[in-house]
């Protein structure tokens, strides 16, 4: 990113804060919408460390399992399109279909099935697995009919060509499509926690509503929004490095 880049960057994020701050200060948000000042001094406190600290740990963790998970089975669903190319369209619907369908109503079917421990990560990994899916997808297809030709004459059969010519020429555009896996994997076990988790943020989220918790709640909303930022932020780094050794 260039530094005139990162300075437009900056002071936007400084301009959403000072608004924040002055519709808390001024009471236009009502209630619900404290100071921004005065959550940052909430996050000070021992026992709001403390209980974030948990709650993030367990929400780290759904969320990475989730991210593992999503990309593992994207890339075999998709790796299964290019090794059958009669059976890719179906794929294509079926994943299409899934993806249609509310992660808000997947949760209450995933409780009863997998138990509520195990649906933030697997709602995580629904969350991720579609962005990998398209990206991958997309990564594979994007060799030109010349390069296939020639594994062809080779006598280079579809694992061949799948591994040595799509796989490495479509690294970069799987990478993108990880870099929006991540922040949805963080959504994604957030929103599973919200249906009977033990811990996590969508867990403290749930109770600071319920309790009327103000500070409480921006503060458990500010932090996941934070590590969503930071899994792109990693990600996008790490396009950069792939981009510079594949392109």
């Amino acid at each position: 990113m260039r530094a005139a880049d990162r300075g437009l960057a900056t002071a936007g994020a400084l301009a959403v804060l000072v608004l924040a701050e002055l519709i808390g200060r001024t009471g236009l948000g009502g209630v619900g919408w404290p100071p921004i000042s005065e959550v940052l001094l909430y996050l000070t406190e021992p026992s709001a460390r403390q209980l974030l600290g948990r709650a993030l740990a367990a929400t780290g963790a759904a969320a990475g399992a989730g991210f593992v998970l999503g990309t593992i089975v994207a890339l075999l669903v998709t790796a299964m399109g290019a090794l059958l190319p009669s059976a890719a369209p179906g794929l294509d619907r079926l994943a299409a279909v899934v993806h249609a369908v509310p992660l808000i109503a997947i949760g209450p079917l995933l409780i009863t099935i997998a138990g509520r421990d195990a649906t933030p990560t697997l709602v995580a990994a629904l969350a991720a697995g579609f962005a990998v899916f398209v990206a991958a997808t997309s990564a594979l297809a994007a060799t030109n009919a010349a390069q296939r030709d020639v594994f062809s004459v080779l006598g280079a059969g579809r694992l061949v060509t799948l591994l040595r010519l799509q796989l490495p020429a479509g690294v970069p555009l799987i990478v993108d499509g990880l870099t929006l896996a991540a922040p949805a994997a963080v959504l994604g076990a957030v929103i599973g926690e919200w249906f009977g988790a033990r811990r996590g943020i969508g867990v403290l989220l749930v109770s600071s509503m319920q309790n009327l918790q103000v500070e409480q709640l921006w503060a458990a909303a500010l932090t996941s929004a934070a590590v969503s930022l930071l899994a792109y932020v990693l990600l996008v780094a790490l396009r950069g490095v792939v981009n510079r050794r594949f392109s």
